[in-house]
């Protein structure tokens, strides 16, 4: 059933943190009932398992979360769209004011971060980057000379061009330099292979170990 359910996420291109929570909650799910098959399920046993959920003090997003996966499984794997599942009811989540920080909190905050995990932090907030976004970017995606970063497959699946703050260039472009000298060695010792997908590494089987990527 596992393999099922990451056959179909992939198929249609979540993400891998959806992909693992979705695995999560499904095999709790399974795994609650007795490890009885799902088709054997139907609406007492999701409300009796998103009711044990709710009970360990969940937000509501982790509610929604778990059934979520739950109606993944049913209308998705399993191929079935049983009348029940229109009538679960998603959790309310609570309305609150966010906490915003000032400009000269967030200035006294980012000086006290030093490094890559300082360059990082003050990208995301001066380009507007999610944490993975920042940390897949790649070195063909950074336009120096024109202040420009290219997040590939954001939020939804979908590309962006987001600006580089000036204050950034030089810290970025000497970070780039020290990673491009790590780059170098590491090739020279049969290492300085990145990750990329299944399908680009089939197009781009030298990809892997090019500097662009």
């Amino acid at each position: 059933m596992r393999d099922r359910v990451r056959a179909a996420i992939r198929t249609r291109h979540y993400s891998p943190r959806t992909e693992e929570a979705y695995v999560h909650w499904i095999g709790r799910y399974i795994v609650f009932h007795g490890k009885r098959h799902p088709r054997e399920g139907g609406d007492v046993e999701v409300a009796a398992f998103l009711s044990s959920v709710a009970q360990q003090g969940v937000s509501a997003s982790t509610q929604n979360q778990a059934l979520s996966a739950v109606l993944f499984l049913y209308e998705v794997v399993l191929g079935e769209r049983p009348a029940w599942t229109s009538q679960l009811v998603r959790a309310q989540r609570p309305i609150r004011l966010p906490v915003v920080l000032s400009r000269d909190e967030v200035t006294r905050l980012l000086r006290q971060l030093q490094g890559t995990i300082g360059l990082m932090s003050s990208l995301m907030y001066g380009a507007g980057l999610r944490l993975m976004e920042c940390a897949e970017l790649r070195v063909k995606d950074v336009n120096l000379d024109r202040g420009e970063l290219t997040v590939r497959a954001g939020k939804g699946g979908k590309d962006r061009m987001t600006m580089l703050p000036v204050a950034l260039k030089r810290p970025l472009a000497e970070h780039l330099a020290r990673v491009k000298a790590q780059h170098t060695r590491d090739l020279a010792t049969g290492c300085g292979a990145v990750a990329l997908s299944g399908a680009l590494r089939a197009k781009y089987p030298h990809a892997p170990r090019e500097w662009a990527w």
